[in-house]
């Protein structure tokens, strides 16, 4: 059984983020925040849609309100948080359950890890996982449920894969006529696109549509385009509706109040976690089991150099790769903010790897093609690997703006 959860009182402190300008990659100029205002925060958008029925909630530790209250003491406003579900029993919706994705309803999991449905302890509310061997809502698990509400913080990736869970929630929920409404959020990465596109032959839970690595988009675009493109099995569409963001557009920077998951600790590692993700393909860590996960990354395998760290079991991580194991390096958490894909990390590790094998299997699932790693063992540099993107990214450009919501 997963931990028992508890919804009820789960205030954290939301820090506001200081923005600067910067120029993306001829993509996005960012601007500064306009005060950004997720869907889950505009409570009466919504709550006529949920009145009076029984509905389920896609959610993990990401699926938060703020809630201001003025200190009468202080005479100032205090900011904290309150849980989605929390809000809506408190409104007097009839919540029967939630559904949980990767790492869990409070996103403590390891990557990969099986997670095992449960039980809140306060409210009550049967916990069901949509990882492991259940990825898609059964439906015998959507008996009685009117809507389904979806509220999950992406990172704009294409292998994070709160995606895929979208994908299937939609695909279930479609097959038996539940709408589904996802309460949209910033996306961090949504100021660039950029990486190979997928090819559907290399399909897998981190790579689920021909869409790049990193595709601009909110998870609410990315819902009405998964509608929209008929990926869905047999082409079926689900009765979607999304509640958009306020003042946002995809040039606005945005840091996360609260960590998407165990090993995206902070802005930094989001920011660069595109790039290194390809690691978890290698012999090479990303930093999982260090505190300074997606900002590094190193190898036994490496030729030694001046940074080095030594991964060990820790929240996120019980079995890091190469663990206790002296890793050789480089630290990336000072690095200027990426506005494109960085490979050029990935193609010296390569270089400097003294082991007989570098790549493993998953490699090809991440990269959604065999040719990357085909290019990268020719000796193909950076340049010349990105020109080889360019005509797939122009063509997945056009479906894009289909379903834009913002700018």
């Amino acid at each position: 059984m997963v931990p028992l959860v508890r919804f009820k009182n789960t205030y954290l402190i939301l820090f506001l983020c200081i923005s600067f300008q910067w120029t993306s990659c001829g993509q996005k100029t960012i601007v500064k925040n306009k005060n950004i205002e997720a869907a889950a925060q505009q409570t009466n958008t919504y709550i006529s849609q949920l009145k009076g029925k029984n509905v389920a909630i896609v959610a993990n530790q990401t699926s938060v309100i703020e809630k201001k209250d003025k200190d009468k003491d202080k005479d100032k406003e205090k900011r904290a948080v309150v849980h989605l579900v929390d809000s809506l029993l408190s409104l007097g919706i009839r919540v029967k359950k939630v559904f949980a994705p990767e790492h869990g309803f409070r996103g403590k999991a390891d990557a990969g890890e099986a997670i095992a449905d449960g039980k809140d302890f306060q409210t009550g509310l049967p916990i069901i996982s949509l990882y492991g061997n259940n990825k898609k809502p059964s439906k015998e698990q959507l008996t009685g449920i009117d809507v389904v509400v979806f509220d999950i913080q992406d990172v704009g990736a294409r292998f994070y894969t709160y995606i895929s869970t979208l994908h299937y929630v939609m695909e279930a929920c479609a097959e038996i006529g539940v709408p589904v409404i996802i309460l949209d959020r910033a996306n961090p990465n949504g100021h660039y696109i950029d990486g190979p596109v997928l090819e559907l032959a290399h399909k897998s839970f981190v790579g689920m549509h021909p869409v790049p690595v990193v595709y601009g988009m909110t998870i609410g675009e990315y819902g009405k385009m998964i509608n929209g493109e008929k990926w869905l099995k047999n082409g079926i569409r689900c009765d979607l509706t999304v509640i958009p963001l306020k003042n946002y557009t995809h040039a606005t920077e945005y840091t996360l109040p609260i960590k998407p998951s165990p090993n995206l600790p902070n802005a930094k590692s989001i920011n660069l976690y595109p790039s290194l993700c390809f690691f978890e393909g290698t012999n090479v860590s990303a930093g999982r089991g260090t505190e300074l996960q997606f900002q590094i990354y190193g190898s036994p395998f490496l030729e030694k150099s001046d940074f080095s760290f030594t991964p060990q079991s820790n929240e996120g991580a019980k079995y890091p790769k190469h663990k206790g194991q002296l890793s050789f390096g480089e630290n990336l958490s000072k690095y200027p903010n990426l506005k494109q894909l960085n490979l050029s990390w990935l193609i010296k590790a390569h270089q400097l790897n003294t082991s007989d094998s570098f790549f493993n299997a998953f490699f090809t699932k991440l990269a959604g093609t065999k040719t990357l790693q085909t290019q990268i063992e020719q000796g193909f540099t950076e340049k010349k690997i990105r020109q080889t993107w360019q005509k797939d990214l122009q063509q997945f450009k056009k479906v894009r703006a289909n379903y834009l919501i913002y700018d």
